[in-house]
């Protein structure tokens, strides 16, 4: 017998539940603290590594990947630690470490908040 439990989805719409980092890029100009906010995002999001790491961690099954599942980027154990470190400190992961091995994911608010943030509002004519 599983002791897995069904959860119920949010009826509320996206927009309800997150808090964007910042608002539409074309709402209005960024306060000096959202610039900070979004640069750290693009910044971590700016090297190869980085973005194929990321992409490997929300594409992966079940929203989560242990380090072991996403290592071969072409570069060291090391190095991937790093790299993984840095998106941790953008606010783009978070992990867990579970016995030996560290399972990292990508907290889908990030992702909502991050396509709020490049959403092209329609101005009034």
């Amino acid at each position: 017998m599983s002791n897995a439990k069904v959860l119920p989805l949010l009826d509320r719409e996206v927009s309800e539940v997150v808090a964007p980092c910042c608002p539409p890029l074309t709402e209005r100009p960024f306060t000096a603290e959202e610039a900070e906010t979004a640069a750290r995002m693009f910044k971590a999001l700016g090297d190869p590594v980085r973005l194929r790491l990321f992409s490997a961690v929300a594409s992966h099954e079940g929203g989560e990947a242990c380090v072991c599942d996403i290592s071969d980027v072409g570069v060291s154990q090391p190095t991937v630690s790093h790299h993984l470190k840095k998106l941790k400190e953008a606010g783009l992961l978070t992990s867990e470490r579970r016995g030996t091995w560290v399972y990292y994911r990508v907290e889908p608010s990030v992702l909502a908040a991050m396509g709020k943030l490049l959403t092209i509002v329609p101005t009034s004519a």
